[in-house]
């Protein structure tokens, strides 16, 4: 099999999101360079970080609650936004800087991790600890993790407005909100995106979020667009074992039961000289298009080689055929996109 490779270090055009917001067309998740899927090396990730930026990916999205927390330490580790930090040292005019605030606690499960605050004293103290580790004086697009469901979303949105008014963030966006809390957001303030679980067999937001965006001009960015890698047909027993799917029921005890997703994404690759990953990222482009909404994926990565893989989704297409295929695999996953760790309510979903 012939694998799609671009050839052309600019490969990666611009899109606009919303709000007059313009970023890479595919962005990088920069979670994938924490523990939550196994140690990485810092060494191997700013050198993977520098690679998308060679090739045209500049949309980098992080938040403060990613990174490992150092021992005794409270409140959001901050450690990936410091990794960050060692890029736009040299590079800051050539990123648009994506970082989110919300999340009190840790990453992963752990104790404090569904805490979340949206008072307008910790959005204006929880941007400012990011700038300071960032090494920054603005953030680009600044994300509501996610919403403190007691408090009106008006509230924390206003906030937000008040940071893009003081010049320290120059566009707002949510997190898995639901649509009727979106349209309410954006009657504060434009919303340049909204960022949700949104993959091959994740389809939930399409029934409420994604309409709401559209009529609201929000453009979308879905994270875990390979299903945390299960669609790159990639992952093993250990490899999930050993990371935040360890013990989900999609990853775990469905694990056999799913394969039947990747079977459908794989059949597709092999017919278009492509890789799973790279069909699965196709996917999404094309259901952005007919759907009518700018979608900018982040997949997550560690190494370099995988960032040239999953941008020469950008130019291929898939038929009607192999699409309706497709679109059939979400019907056929076992359990459900949110992590038992966490609460029904924080996903949209479980709000709607």
């Amino acid at each position: 099999m012939t694998e799609h490779s671009p050839t052309n270090p600019d490969v990666v055009s611009t899109v606009e999101l919303g709000d007059g917001l313009s970023v890479s067309r595919m962005g990088l998740g920069a979670m994938a360079f924490s523990h939550v899927y196994g140690r990485s090396d810092p060494a191997e990730a700013l050198q993977t970080i520098n690679h998308a930026i060679d090739i045209g990916i500049s949309f980098i999205d992080t938040a403060d609650v990613y990174g490992e927390p150092r021992p005794g330490a409270e409140g959001p580790a901050g450690t990936n936004e410091e990794l960050i930090a060692e890029v736009l040292r040299h590079r800051r005019d050539e990123v648009r800087l994506a970082t989110k605030f919300g999340i009190t606690g840790t990453v992963g499960g752990s104790a404090g991790g569904n805490s979340i605050r949206g008072d307008r004293d910790y959005v204006k103290s929880a941007c400012e600890a990011s700038l300071r580790r960032l090494g920054t004086d603005v953030i680009d697009l600044y994300y509501m993790h996610r919403r403190e469901l007691d408090r009106p979303i008006e509230e924390t949105v206003g906030a937000m407005a008040e940071l893009v008014r003081d010049g320290k963030i120059r566009h707002i966006g949510l997190s898995e909100v639901t649509g009727d809390e979106l349209r309410a957001a954006a009657a504060v303030h434009p919303v340049a995106a909204v960022q949700s679980e949104w993959s091959v067999w994740s389809r939930d937001v399409e029934r409420h979020v994604v309409p709401a965006a559209i009529e609201v001009g929000a453009g979308f960015v879905p994270y875990s667009p390979l299903g945390r890698g299960f669609l790159t047909g990639t992952l093993t027993r250990e490899s999930v074992a050993n990371s935040m799917r360890a013990g989900q029921p999609r990853f775990d005890q469905n694990f056999e039961a799913n394969q039947a997703v990747v079977t459908i994404v794989r059949s597709i690759a092999d017919e278009i000289d492509a890789t799973p990953a790279q069909t699965a990222l196709a996917w999404l482009y094309s259901r952005g298009t007919r759907m009518g909404i700018p979608v900018v994926p982040i997949p997550g990565t560690r190494r370099a080689t995988r960032i040239d893989e999953n941008a020469a989704s950008l130019s291929i297409s898939l038929s009607d055929e192999q699409l309706t295929r497709l679109a059939g695999a979400a019907d056929m996953a076992a359990g459900g996109r949110n992590l038992t760790f966490n609460g029904p309510q924080w996903i949209s979903a479980g709000r709607e």
